[in-house]
């Protein structure tokens, strides 16, 4: 779908910010890569907690974890701001993370090149761990053929820069979320090839499912694919070992039941997503994307009272 016309002063904006991160991504490369990570998180535990991020993830984590104290929540607040800031600055070299060639530990490798081999189409789920943009990166070094989903940038040149930026450490097909990306993602699966999605952010009539104790809604497109195409679901994670060093786990692949009752078929499919990334969370829990509001409004009033 073409964007609607833009003013001239919104696109003078865009085109400022785009070279704003131009400027960013040229100093980056000027350095060592754990210099890069290092300066990211030593700045976002300083400039987070003085956002309004930072009182969504503090109330995130009381949610997930309300038996924790004071103490440990300030710490869990410290250690998430690092690993965000981390994230953020590493985007710009995450090539060079990549082609350096030990700084990523792959387990189960051996079902990735299982699924290059058989040409079997699968429906990749994962979340926003640690640094997830390495996720993609391993399935495309895999020869997986994959279409990642991702959500455009408002910012059309922005948007740009960050495709190029995949481009180059290995990310070739993508697949936009929206009408024409869901209409890529069929065709690619139809065709026999993988798609790779993020499953574990609030969807607004999504399908109702416990996390952490907690009802919250989930997007149900990983779950109605894999059902429709009688495929797996194949769940991957990502951890920081140290600094810009990675471990990323392909996990036991997650088979949909199918007992004819379609809407309870994948109710129980989104369960068990939410079931494995919950459990991926507890294991680091300073590792997850806390900023967003994953749990229903009315979660978060309740918490207030």
């Amino acid at each position: 779908m073409a964007r609607a016309r833009t003013s001239l002063g919104q696109d003078l904006l865009w085109r400022l910010e785009a070279l704003a991160y131009d400027g960013v991504t040229a100093l980056a490369r000027l350095f060592p890569i754990d210099t890069v990570s290092d300066f990211g998180a030593w700045l976002l535990r300083r400039l987070g907690p003085l956002t309004s991020a930072h009182r969504t993830a503090e109330r995130n984590l009381r949610i997930a974890f309300p038996n924790l104290g004071q103490a440990e929540i300030d710490a869990l607040l410290d250690a998430q701001w690092a690993q965000t800031g981390r994230n953020f600055a590493e985007f710009p070299i995450i090539d060079r993370i990549v082609g350096a060639g030990d700084r990523i530990e792959i387990v189960g490798a051996e079902r990735l090149a299982e699924i290059a081999r058989t040409h079997e189409p699968v429906v990749f789920v994962s979340g926003h761990l640690s640094n997830w943009e390495i996720m993609p990166a391993v399935i495309a070094h895999s020869g997986v053929t994959c279409h990642m989903t991702y959500r455009a940038a408002n910012n059309p040149y922005f948007d740009q820069r960050i495709r190029d930026n995949r481009f180059r450490y290995g990310v070739r097909l993508f697949a936009p979320k929206g009408g024409d990306g869901a209409r890529e993602v069929l065709e690619a699966l139809a065709r026999g090839e993988s798609v790779a999605l993020m499953n574990d952010q609030k969807f607004n009539g999504g399908v109702a499912a416990p996390f952490f104790g907690k009802t919250v809604h989930t997007a149900p497109g990983p779950s109605r694919l894999a059902l429709r195409f009688d495929t797996v679901l194949q769940p991957m994670s990502v951890q920081r070992l140290d600094k810009a060093r990675f471990r990323v786990i392909v996990h036991p692949p997650i088979k949909p039941k199918k007992t004819g009752d379609r809407t309870a078929d994948i109710a129980a499919s989104v369960a068990r997503i939410n079931t494995f990334m919950e459990e991926r969370i507890r294991e680091r829990p300073a590792e997850w994307f806390w900023v967003h509001k994953r749990w229903p409004n009315d979660t978060y009033a309740r918490k207030r009272r």
